[in-house]
């Protein structure tokens, strides 16, 4: 892992930072998300703002740069027990560091405060990831056929979760 990695809760005035990030991973794996780019890239700065002022989103930094983000959301009523992880993303430039494990890692921390279970979506195809969530105990409880579409093509989405309380 880079020794100058900082992972921090990302506020309104990170928005356009955010932004920035966010579409670049909407834009280069449009496949692993269930928004697009299209949708978002219009979207006002004070849109991510809102976001981020209403989301637990971390960023990771190397050298004062974001390089990656994930956030969890914590469900209501009679799942307010349950957490769910959305947009983790390492910008490729970054990635094969452990900056994907360290913010996997923190956002875990965070949601381990508020909540017994955690859950998340990862494309069917997408191996590396699906080890590293299996690497910190999720484990597969479904699959989502054509979860997604891009373009003329469907992606399977795993169904994982983490049970804080059944982990040894």
């Amino acid at each position: 892992m880079t020794s100058n990695l900082m992972i921090r809760r990302l506020l309104s005035d990170d928005a356009s930072t955010y932004r920035d990030c966010r579409l670049e991973a909407l834009r280069c794996n449009p496949e692993a998300f269930g928004s697009s780019y299209e949708r978002e890239e219009p979207r006002e700065l004070a849109w991510f703002a809102d976001r981020l002022d209403n989301s637990h989103v971390l960023g990771a930094f190397v050298d004062d740069e974001l390089v990656g983000t994930v956030a969890v959301a914590v469900q209501s009523g009679k799942r307010s027990h349950i957490g769910f992880i959305w947009g983790m993303f390492v910008r490729e430039s970054a990635r094969g560091q452990g900056i994907g494990r360290a913010l996997v890692s923190a956002v875990l921390d965070v949601a381990r405060e508020e909540v017994e279970i955690v859950e998340l979506t990862v494309v069917s195809e997408n191996a590396p990831a699906r080890r590293l969530y299996e690497s910190f105990g999720f484990c597969e409880y479904g699959l989502e056929k054509r979860s997604l579409r891009q373009g003329d093509r469907y992606y399977d989405e795993v169904l994982m979760a983490l049970d804080f309380i059944e982990v040894p």
